[in-house]
């Protein structure tokens, strides 16, 4: 606020003013003048003395005004007295608190680079809807409350600003096919921004598949389209449908996608790939890599992956690009030799009663993506830990006791279809009718048992398998990078959970990838506002490692920017809510923002928004 004196026909006045942003009688954002208080004419408090006036706003920027009447509009040293007048049947009285999470999330996603590259598309396309506010709109809705593409829109008038300025909500759909097409795009332009502001750490690549499921009780049929060749001539090519049934990660009986998740050392993710849901782990790979990661740049890095991941084809295409690999591989699924080799106590390194490891070079044949093949060197690392024999056991301690109450009493035995079908790989072969898999006489179990087999399975118990291209790394390095994976599986949980990402309701192969992007986006936005609260806690503590730390789990980080608010008063003035939480207040410090115990005016707020450091 401020004192202005103004001339009336040759008298001047004094009157206390405010200016805030507002909206002109053309719609258009602008600066208002509010008047507060006419004073009266300057004769009126003229004390004769020179510079009055100058004297007066001084005094009253002070906090002790020469005009009585403007006390109430101070108070203390040098602070303002807010007064908020409320007129009855005003529809002012009637507040509605709003969301002030973009005064968080606007910095970030500028700072990915978003808000640039889809205003240069929108500037390309010519399109006339909002379309960075409306994938604002979906990525924010994502953190803080997530729902349908429709219910997300209704969300516009619940921030304090609202996110788009387009009316028709059905240009969400529009949004999401465009984001589908400039996905790649996305991707690049993210990790570009990541790279120059946090730092993108690559020298180590996770990746790891799950899959989303659909309400929908049918899969998507392959259809015949027809194409062009490259010699003009018409022919007829399949397009695989994309919701299909498979192996659930949640044992669920819908239609599956499925999504391979590339991830970096610090944490953030760096791309995605999505496919049928009827696809194999491993044939994922290689074409979730040609489209985003091979595409980046950077410079050489390891990949860790699962067993599911581990072929062939795979490490050469890896080793190819000059780039290594730490893959498990299946103990259970390896050749009799090669599990004699493990179990056997020599060359083990013993590093305490829980934990012992050993490896070996060396070379196999394998066949690569174009059906060539070729020798390749790689180093296998065996180890037991004590923490894996207990949980192995814990698993099968069921179908264990099965067995021995069965040896007890084979007799009075019944035994049910899913333990028959346990039993099957511990039974001689002749025992199993060879077209339905089903034991031919239930009643001979015991003796139909392979008790090597099953003393296998004992003795495997424990043990675990790594296969990698880095000969020289030592063994234990190469167990803790793999079980870095490990931690790929939180930002699935987060997906699932807190970002809600499944069950998918779009239906279109490319608004379903675009659902996933936003999802994607969401996630990166989420872990680099983890790894700030993690990166300002732990200098204040005194330093310390923050590979995967997260500062603070995803569900109380959406929580706390969902339930920070404002409610807006008349005059331009408002009221924030919610402030005081711990939550809160530990991200907003980690950004750089300290909030103080006041009433904020819009240009407060805009200020609050301008001293987020995101990098």
């Amino acid at each position: 606020m401020h004192i202005e004196a103004a001339n009336n026909n040759g008298t001047k006045y004094l009157k206390l003013a405010r200016c805030r942003r507002g909206t002109n009688s053309k719609g258009r954002r602008t600066i208002i003048k509010e008047v507060v208080l006419n004073i009266g004419p300057l004769s009126k408090y003229d004390d004769g003395k020179p510079g009055y006036l100058d004297r007066l706003r001084q005094s009253f920027r002070d906090g002790t005004p020469l005009i009585p009447e403007l006390a109430p509009y101070v108070g203390g040293s040098a602070a303002n007295m807010h007064v908020i007048r409320y007129r009855d049947g005003d529809t002012a009285c009637e507040g509605e608190p709003k969301r002030l999470a973009a005064c968080v999330l606007d910095p970030l996603f500028s700072a990915l680079g978003l808000g640039q590259l889809l205003a240069s598309v929108k500037h390309d396309s010519k399109m006339r809807y909002d379309l960075q506010g409306i994938v604002r709109l979906l990525v924010y809705g994502r953190l803080l409350e997530p729902a349908s593409k429709c219910a997300t829109m209704d969300q516009n008038g619940s921030y304090y600003e609202p996110l788009v300025r387009s009316s028709n909500p059905d240009n969400v759909y529009d949004a999401l096919t465009v984001l589908d097409e400039n996905a790649e795009k996305i991707f690049r332009r993210m990790n570009t921004c990541i790279k120059r502001g946090v730092g993108r750490n690559p020298s180590t690549v996770f990746y790891d598949v799950t899959n989303f499921f659909f309400e929908i009780p049918d899969a998507d049929e392959d259809v015949e389209v027809e194409a062009t060749d490259k010699d003009g001539k018409k022919t007829t090519e399949t397009v695989v449908g994309l919701r299909k049934f498979g192996v659930s990660k949640e044992n669920r009986k819908q239609p599956i996608v499925q999504i391979g998740l590339f991830m970096d050392d610090n944490g953030i993710p760096i791309s995605f790939g999505m496919f049928p849901g009827n696809r194999l782990d491993h044939h994922t790979l290689q074409p979730a890599m040609k489209k985003t990661v091979d595409t980046f740049g950077l410079d050489r890095f390891i990949l860790v992956a699962d067993r599911g991941m581990y072929s062939g084809t795979n490490m050469c295409h890896v080793t190819d690009a000059g780039n290594g690999y730490i893959v498990s591989k299946s103990l259970r699924k390896s050749t009799a030799a090669e599990r004699r080799w493990a179990v056997s106590p020599d060359g083990y390194t013993v590093v305490s009663d829980k934990f012992r490891h050993k490896s070996r070079a060396r070379e196999r044949t394998v066949c690569d993506e174009n059906g060539r093949k070729r020798r390749i060197k790689e180093k296998v690392v065996v180890y037991w830990s004590k923490a894996f024999y207990d949980r192995d056991a814990f698993e099968h301690r069921k179908f264990l006791d099965f067995v021995e109450r069965l040896r007890a009493n084979p007799a009075g035995f019944r035994v049910t279809a899913a333990q028959s079908r346990s039993l099957r790989r511990f039974l001689k072969k002749d025992v199993v009718n060879s077209k339905n898999g089903e034991v031919l006489d239930g009643t001979k179990l015991v003796a139909m048992i392979d008790d090597d087999k099953l003393n296998e399975f004992n003795e495997l118990m424990g043990y675990y398998q790594i296969a990698t291209s880095e000969l020289e790394m030592d063994d234990r390095e190469v167990i803790e990078k793999y079980h870095g994976l490990t931690q790929i599986e939180d930002q699935f949980r987060e997906m699932k959970g807190t970002l809600e990402a499944r069950p998918v309701f779009v239906n279109t192969p490319e608004h379903i990838h675009a659902h996933l992007l936003v999802c994607f986006i969401a996630l990166t936005m989420m872990r680099l506002i983890q790894r700030k609260v993690a990166a300002a806690e732990t200098k204040k503590d005194g330093g310390g490692d923050l590979k995967w730390s997260y500062g603070m789990s995803g569900a109380r980080l959406s929580e706390a920017l969902r339930d920070w608010q404002v409610l807006r008063h008349p005059g331009g003035l408002c009221q924030m809510l919610n402030s005081s939480g711990e939550d809160i207040r530990r991200i907003l410090a980690a950004l750089g923002v300290s909030l103080r115990p006041t009433i904020y005016t819009e240009g407060g707020l805009t200020a609050l928004k301008s001293n987020v450091k995101v990098f």
